[in-house]
Formats: C-alpha cells, sequence, structure tokens
C-alpha cells in the first residue's frame, strides 16, 4: 500500500462513475449500528480509496450509513452528487496532481487558470472547498518553496474570498507515501498560511500523514486549529481500517478536534482491507462519531 497512486486511482474512478450497471456493493450491509449518528461530527469520505466501487454506488451507501459528503470530486461528477443530494465536501479538477504544484513558479500559469475556472463552478454549486499541493521538492529548500507558493497562492485568493470558497493545501507524508513532498509538516503549512494572511487559504490536516511525520497530534492540533479548514483520517501503520489494529486514538483525536469549535469535514480516507467495504466504513463512521 505504501507505493499507492492516489492520483492513478482517481483517474480509474471518474472513468468508472460512468458504468453503474447493476451496484453490486449496495448488497454490503450499511443499516446504522447503534441508531442515528449523533451529529457532533460533519462526516465526509473519499471515493478513491474504495475502487472499483462506482461513485454512483457511494453516494448510495453513505446515505444509508447516515451521512451525505465526498471528497475529491471534480466538476465532471458533481451531477453524480447531487442525484443523490450528496455534498463535494472537497472539490479537486484545478490542481496539477500532488508532484507539481505551487512551489515550482513554472507551474502557476496553469495552477491559476485551473483554479481561476473551477472556483466560480463550485460558487455556482454551493461548494466550499478546493485543494491544493505544494508539489515535490526536486532538490528546493523549503524557504524557496514557502516564497513560491505564497506567491502563486496570493493571485488566487482574490478570487476564492469574492466566491467565499476555501483553497486547502494538503499536509502529506514524505516518509512513505509521498517521497520528496514538500508540504509535509505542519509548521511549514502553517508558515505558509501566515505568509498568504487569507482566512481562505487553510490546510487540510491529514491524521494518518501527520502521525508519520511528526506525532503529537492532538498537542498540534490545538496549537493550530485556527489554520487547520479540513481532516483526513486512515489507520498507521498500513493507510488501513482506524479501527484497533492500528495505533491512532482516533475517539481522542476526533474529540480534540471538536474542542477546537471546529465545523468542517472530517473525511474518512482509509483504503478498506475488508472485502465489505461499506462495513468497515460504517465502523470508522461510528469510530469517529463522538
Amino acid at each position: 500500500m505504501t507505493d499507492f497512486s492516489r492520483r492513478k486511482n482517481l483517474k480509474k474512478l471518474a472513468l468508472a462513475t460512468t458504468a453503474f450497471g447493476g451496484l453490486p456493493y449496495l448488497n454490503l450491509k450499511a443499516s446504522p449500528l447503534n441508531g442515528p449518528l449523533k451529529g457532533n461530527v460533519n462526516h465526509a469520505v473519499c471515493h478513491w480509496p474504495f475502487n472499483p466501487m462506482t461513485l454512483e454506488e457511494l453516494c448510495i451507501g453513505i446515505k444509508k450509513i447516515g451521512f451525505n459528503a465526498i471528497d475529491l470530486v471534480g466538476p465532471n461528477n458533481w451531477h453524480i452528487l447531487q442525484k443523490h443530494d450528496v455534498v463535494c465536501s472537497m472539490c479537486n479538477g484545478a490542481d496539477l496532481g500532488i508532484v507539481q504544484g505551487f512551489n515550482d513558479p513554472q507551474n502557476h500559469n496553469k495552477l491559476i487558470q485551473g483554479y481561476e475556472e473551477v472556483i466560480p463552478l463550485m460558487a455556482k454549486a454551493g461548494y466550499k472547498n478546493i485543494i491544493a499541493f505544494s508539489g515535490n521538492r526536486k532538490g528546493m529548500d523549503d524557504e524557496t518553496g514557502l516564497k513560491n507558493c505564497a506567491e502563486g497562492l496570493k493571485k488566487i485568493m482574490g478570487l476564492a474570498e469574492r466566491h467565499g470558497v476555501t483553497v486547502v493545501m494538503e499536509l502529506l507524508n514524505s516518509r512513505v507515501d509521498h517521497p520528496d513532498y514538500m508540504c509535509d509538516k505542519s509548521d511549514w503549512g502553517v508558515e505558509l498560511c501566515k505568509m498568504v494572511d487569507s482566512e481562505h487559504l487553510k490546510l487540510l490536516y491529514d491524521i494518518y500523514h501527520m502521525q508519520i511525520m511528526e506525532g503529537d497530534l492532538i498537542r498540534t492540533i490545538k496549537k493550530n486549529h485556527q489554520y487547520f479548514g479540513h481532516y483526513h483520517t486512515a489507520g498507521n501503520p498500513g493507510r488501513n481500517e482506524i479501527d484497533e489494529t492500528q495505533e491512532i486514538n482516533y475517539p481522542a483525536v476526533i474529540r480534540a478536534i471538536l474542542n477546537t469549535g471546529f465545523k468542517g469535514y472530517i473525511c474518512q480516507e482509509f483504503i478498506p482491507k475488508s472485502t465489505d467495504k461499506m462495513a468497515s466504513l460504517e465502523q470508522a463512521i461510528r469510530i469517529c462519531d463522538i
């Protein structure tokens, strides 16, 4: 799983969403285990780890569990979400991928064009968050990367502010899953937010990735929560289910997030090992439903 490519699977899933067929995954168990969800957490899930489940199937499955938000869906597939009254909790489609990001000025023109196209579409659809990436270092030092990212992001902040959209830079680990990725520590991301100086730039604090890079999750969340606009989950090690087979105490972490007053989305991004993917997802949602 360590060299699992999210970008490759997103492309595969984009093609798969048109092939609804007999919706075989809807036969999986997805009925509430302990009654309705509590309503304290805005739950979401990423589509890509549930390959080969189609977006249509996932929409129907999460509604059975009791929530209605999916991350990392681009404009071409928003109509599927809208058909099922499901929200896109984190949009994509403007970025150039994880490796090619804002730290390279040669990417700025294409990135700016992408965000200028997608942000107005988001506003029309009522969506609020869009993903961004720093890109890989490729020999670049952190100070130069910060400067370049801030320069590029500032050029789209006015548009984001006018449309009520938040650009969310993702924190990823560079030790296991994304070698050489630049935005791999919370302090670097926080400094970027300070340099851009806009409430419409936040960080995606991926709990799994930051456990690998720095640990000390709860203290970091308490200290820097004002810069964190979105959260992702997965079990460590392995990036699989968030149950007792892995090391992160998710109930404690989720409770700490809620105690900061966070009202955004906490999104499941684990890769299910179980053949019953929806049962694994429901278990994860219940673990985080504090």
